[in-house]
């Protein structure tokens, strides 16, 4: 099926920004986006909503949706699933609304063989003291965690080239604009024009 509005990735260490860019973009009221909210069997926490932080399913219900092809990609982290739902984001799609998937390199595989025309952006610090200094002004981690957390980014950095964009987080007004333009130039592609604009072109082109 072709749309006009687009499903992005976006990808990134923790503490590179990718949360304060997402939300300063839906902030911008560009045109409709929809951040896309995963599914899961764990348990949930305080002060979390059902069908707001996570769709919280049985594992019962959730290997169904597997058995169904209703996911784009699924993992098994420890004893619990995580999955991001075809259905959800082809409906999004159709009614002409950009959805955004918060997801890692492997993820973003996994989509990329279902749907080719997913677009992928993946936010970089400018260097890993800088991303290190940031983990530790959050005040929120042990030392052993934070170190944890750089391993961890280090393994998921060497992925970028994977990816169609690649936005350096180093002033956060800077890399802002620049995931802006990359979303608002993705709505003009002819192919997406095409689709938005059918009759439109058709009469032009007469």
């Amino acid at each position: 099926m072709n749309y006009f509005a687009n499903l992005f990735i976006i990808s990134s260490p923790s503490g590179a920004g990718k949360s304060t860019l997402l939300n300063k973009l839906f902030s911008a009221n560009l045109h409709p986006m929809k951040f896309s909210i995963s599914h899961t069997t764990r348990d949930m926490r305080p002060g979390e909503i059902d069908g707001v932080h996570y769709h919280f399913v049985t594992k019962e219900k959730f290997r169904e949706m597997i058995d169904g092809k209703c996911f784009f990609e699924w993992a098994q982290v420890f004893d619990n699933y995580y999955g991001t739902s075809r259905v959800n984001i082809e409906e999004y799609l159709k009614n002409g609304t950009d959805v955004f998937l918060d997801i890692d390199w492997q993820g973003a595989r996994q989509i990329r063989k279902q749907f080719p025309a997913v677009r992928t952006i993946f936010i970089l610090p400018p260097s890993l003291d800088v991303l290190r200094n940031r983990l530790v002004k959050r005040g929120q981690d042990s030392d052993q965690v934070i170190n944890s957390r750089m391993d961890k980014a280090k393994n998921e950095i060497i992925h970028y080239d994977e990816y169609d964009y690649t936005i350096i987080n180093d002033d956060l007004e800077t890399a802002f604009e620049q995931l802006k333009n990359i979303v608002l130039a993705e709505r003009q592609k002819t192919a997406n024009q095409m689709v938005k604009n059918a009759e439109l072109l058709k009469n032009l082109t007469k």
